[in-house]
């Protein structure tokens, strides 16, 4: 059977035949037919890019021809899953690559959320600003919930700040940041 000779880090082609809000559906050039999708590709909405987008079509379109990297065999579903952005180079790896515990960045904040905030550093890079981070007075000290965040250190989203690398951690991704 053709989708139990492929082995993982195969590159597969095919074409996207169909868009839905939890992944997309690729008609592979070798594969057989779907019972439901024309192909036997899957691939989750995760595994489409490294870089946030708000709708799959946003990275493809049906008719797109595309290359993936086979992940595994879904026996549930008849269908191999599939990675597109496992064809591209990991953002987070390179930026992790040229910058250093303690370097200063400049970014935008993306997100607000009550753990604290989110701020793009670099293309497809996001880290997070701690929550305590931002409560804290000019003086250093605790001021005690994110509603209490002194008038200067307020941020909104889309916002422009300046902040200090605190942590790298490249197995999960995570880049944490303090307010400088």
């Amino acid at each position: 059977m053709f989708l139990k000779s492929l082995r993982c880090g195969e590159l597969l082609s095919g074409t996207v035949a169909a868009i839905e809000r939890f992944g997309v559906f690729v008609a592979l050039d070798d594969g057989p037919d779907h019972p439901v999708f024309p192909g036997v590709g899957f691939i989750t909405i995760p595994e489409l890019s490294w870089r946030r987008f708000e709708a799959a079509s946003d990275i493809v379109h049906v008719g797109q021809r595309v290359s993936c990297v086979f992940l595994h065999f879904d026996t549930w579903n008849a269908e191999a899953r599939l990675s597109l952005r496992a064809t591209r180079p990991d953002p987070f790896q390179t930026f992790a690559d040229r910058t250093t515990v303690g370097q200063e960045l400049h970014g935008r904040v993306t997100k607000l959320v009550p753990f604290g905030i989110f701020v793009q550093v670099a293309d497809a890079t996001e880290g997070l600003v701690p929550a305590p981070e931002l409560t804290r007075g000019l003086t250093g000290e605790l001021m005690g919930t994110p509603g209490e965040v002194p008038e200067g250190r307020r941020v909104r989203v889309g916002d422009e700040v300046t902040v200090i690398v605190t942590e790298i951690d490249r197995e999960r991704r995570r880049l944490l940041l303090s307010r400088s």
